[in-house]
């Protein structure tokens, strides 16, 4: 048998399940092929939560079902709030120890129907509150086009694994940026769904206040549209649910889209783009324009540090809940030892705000989407950079800087995150495409945001800039295998 890792450098995942139903390789063989990739280059990432080799070989040796659009293809799941029967949830800290849930939250239900093997969970800062993945618990995780520079956060273990070409596509979640920062930092594409669009549970009923949503990042487009086809739609007893899509999202790549009317925002205040982050989303803006699309310059309508002041009243409050929670199943209150220093200081400054203000930041973040949902009466899409400059070294975002305040810690992430978050907060769907790689040779996504429930007008887009710019040619240095 010749080595598969050329299969791996060259397929999707919809490719490779194309040739393990027509029989070409078995899904053992994929898994190995996997495996030895993930054990060569894990080393030089620390992307791994923890490796489940045995749990994915014993799934492999089922009997495919070719019906399922993944079946037999190996990924991984986040180590954040999602359950996953048999494995470690640590959820990126030290608190949690050895904890293992003994069921599947929905999503992993659907992954696993749609022929997925999961061969371990990759890593997370505490708490999914970092762009940058990096904890006390697993240490941090390294960029794969240069080990020096940050993979992103707080999917950062996900989209260095995808990168690397271990696996074609993987599990994240994203409450302010977490599934499109690590894409636009690791060169992959990076898609966070509208609220209510995908299953929470049954553990977590909305992620702070809404703001937060499971999907994936991948090599592909189609491998991004296949998953949501598979995992979309809202779990019992969901809170909410986003309209029903008409047809599937996968079906709308097949065609480009009509002419579309694209804002192009540069900076949002205080906080400007830097060189590197102008020529990338100025260079998606000519593109777009030489498809076909209108683009236009615009300012968005936001105050964003009184935004980012009700983003933290209901993050405090949130993490405050759910250390109480921990404590009652595991019978110990959590102490602050046990915690990470950014985690600290999140308690300490907005843990244990007035009920009132908390209900307030609700508030601010409701109007914010109607506000924004304005605007795009007259835009289709609105285009921004997904950060203001390439991915910073490790250590320079993160780290114990307990005595920081927080107003000066928020100033780090948002100035070099200032965009993504906001369409966490009105619901609207939003992605990171890879089109630009800096004078350093590290990648600079575009990031695209639409209107509520419209996420497949940005996957048609997607799909037709990645016609006109494929990506998945360009490789980093750790994915170079022998």
């Amino acid at each position: 048998m010749h080595s598969l890792q050329p299969l791996l450098d060259t397929q999707d995942g919809h490719g490779l399940a194309t040739l393990l139903r027509q029989r070409e390789i078995t899904a053992s063989e994929l898994l190995e092929a996997v495996i030895e990739r993930l054990d060569t280059v894990e080393p030089g990432l620390n992307a791994v939560s923890e490796r489940l080799y045995d749990q994915a070989r014993a799934a492999a040796k089922a009997p495919l079902d070719v019906d399922a659009p993944f079946a037999g293809v190996p990924t991984l799941v986040k180590d954040l709030f999602t359950p996953l029967a048999g494995a470690r949830m640590t959820n990126g800290s030290l608190a949690l120890g050895e904890a293992r849930p003994d069921f599947d939250c929905e999503l992993v239900t659907r992954l696993r129907r749609a022929g997925c093997l999961f061969v371990g969970t990759t890593t997370s800062p505490e708490f999914g509150t970092s762009y940058s993945t990096e904890s006390r618990r697993f240490g941090a995780t390294a960029n794969p086009w240069n080990p020096a520079h940050s993979a992103g956060g707080s999917s950062g273990g996900a989209a260095a694994l995808v990168a690397a070409r271990v696996v074609p596509f993987a599990h994240g979640n994203d409450g302010g940026g977490s599934l499109r920062v690590p894409a636009s930092c690791c060169g992959i594409f990076g898609l966070k769904p509208s609220r209510g669009r995908m299953p929470s549970g049954p553990m977590v009923g909305e992620g702070w206040a809404g703001m937060g949503t499971p999907h994936a990042m991948s090599l592909s487009v189609r491998d991004n549209a296949l998953l949501l086809d598979a995992t979309a739609g809202a779990d019992l007893g969901a809170p909410y649910a986003a309209p029903a899509h008409a047809v599937p999202f996968a079906s709308l790549l097949e065609r480009d889209p009509k002419p579309l009317r694209i804002a192009l925002v540069e900076h949002l205040a205080p906080w400007p783009s830097g060189p590197e982050a102008l020529a990338a989303v100025r260079h998606t803006a000519r593109l777009c324009e030489s498809l076909g699309h209108h683009v236009e310059p615009a300012t968005l309508p936001v105050d964003l540090p009184r935004f980012l002041d009700q983003v933290f009243d209901i993050i405090g409050p949130s993490t405050r809940h759910y250390l109480q929670v921990l404590g009652t199943l595991r019978g110990a209150p959590v102490s602050e030892e046990e915690l990470d220093a950014r985690t600290r200081v999140i308690l300490r400054e907005r843990g244990d705000i007035p009920a009132h203000r908390y209900a307030a930041a609700v508030e601010g973040l409701h109007a914010l989407g109607r506000t924004l949902a304005g605007f795009l009466t007259d835009h289709d899409l609105i285009l921004t950079p997904t950060l203001t400059r390439e991915p910073p070294r490790l250590g320079e975002l993160d780290g114990e800087h307990e005595e920081r305040p927080l107003a000066e810690a928020i100033a780090a992430f948002h100035s070099y995150s200032p965009f993504t978050a906001l369409f966490n907060a009105s619901g609207q769907p939003a992605m990171s495409v890879p089109l630009w790689w800096t004078g350093n040779g590290l990648p600079l996504g575009s990031h695209f945001a639409a209107r509520f429930g419209e996420e497949g007008t940005l996957l048609a887009l997607a799909a037709q800039l990645e016609r006109a710019q494929p990506w998945a040619d360009r490789r980093p240095p750790l994915a170079e295998i022998r």
